[in-house]
Formats: structure tokens, sequence, C-alpha cells
């Protein structure tokens, strides 16, 4: 049954970054056109699209995406309970699926820093996906980078920020710990 789990959350995980990575791109209003974007945008539209209808946007946050992430984390929720058998109590399941929702956004951060570092050592500026990457990460990498010193070529601005956002994912977990607890 482990393997179930694993395998379900998994891809339930995967699946609400990426309509967090639809939310990310518009608020850094990333090149549309590109096939990444175009990837993320077809995976989210047949939902997200009847959603707007009914949901507006909140200055520039897509709201009608940020409740399609939620009601996947809350789905994710209940397949899990189920397959524990266990009751099912609508508290747990908002407050833990806007949990999900966050700490997945934290994860998600950390695997776009990542891929583009990679993506940067082995793509050479040629890659459609790095051109995204470099959209998405450079508001959060210019500030640090602006105010680290100067090492010789070597940019430390993207473990600055990785270490910041598992900061404060930490500093969420103990939040919601006690919270919770």
């Amino acid at each position: 049954m482990n393997a179930f789990n694993f395998l379900i959350d998994t891809l339930f995980d995967l699946y609400i970054m990426v309509i967090l990575l639809r939310v990310w791109l518009q608020l850094a209003r990333a090149d549309f056109y590109n096939p990444f974007s175009q990837f993320v945008v077809k995976a989210t539209q047949p939902v997200v699209g009847p959603l707007r209808r009914f949901i507006p946007a909140i200055g520039s946050l897509d709201t009608a995406t940020v409740v399609f992430a939620i009601a996947v984390a809350a789905l994710k929720v209940i397949v899990l309970t189920l397959m524990l058998n266990a009751g099912i109590d609508l508290l747990v399941i908002g407050i833990s699926s806007v949990i999900i929702v966050i700490t997945s956004a934290f994860k998600m951060l950390t695997w776009v820093l990542i891929i583009r570092a990679i993506l940067s050592w082995v793509s050479q500026g040629h890659n459609p996906i790095e051109a995204v990457m470099i959209q998405l990460t450079e508001p959060l990498l210019r500030p640090i980078r602006n105010r680290l010193p100067s090492m010789g070529g070597l940019d430390l601005s993207m473990v600055v920020v990785i270490l910041g956002i598992q900061f404060l994912e930490i500093l969420f977990r103990d939040f919601i710990s006690k919270f919770l607890g």
C-alpha cells in the first residue's frame, strides 16, 4: 500500500506544481509562446478556462488557478484518506489542502532554481526551457546578486535564494506544527 500512496502523492504533487507554475508564469509575465509555457497552459486550461468565468482575477493574481490548485490538493487529501480507510473531515481537508499548496510552492521554487542551475551548465542558452526559467527566477536572483560581493565569476545568488526558501519552508512547517499541534 505504501507504493500506491507514494505514487498518488507524487502524481498529485507534480500536477499541483504545474498549476502553480501557471500562476508564477503569469505573475512573472513570462513568454506565453514558449513551448514550456504552452505545456503548462495546455495541462491546466481545461479546468482553469471555465473557472475564470466564475472566479475573477485579483490584480495580476489568477485566483481561478489558485482555487484549482487548492481543489486538486483537497482531492489528493480525500484520495489518500480513502486509501487509508479513514474518516473524512472537511475542516482537515480544507486546512491540509492549503498547507499542501504552500509547501508545493516552496518545492516548486527550489526545483525551478535547481533546474535553471543545471541548464546553465549544459545548454549554453539555446534551450527554450532555460529562457522561461530565467524569466521566472531572475526577479528572485537579481537583488541577491546585486548585494553579494564579486566572487570572480562565481554566482552564489542561487545558493542564497535556495537557502532562504528552505529556511522559509522550515519556518512555515514549524508555525503549522505549533498552530495545529
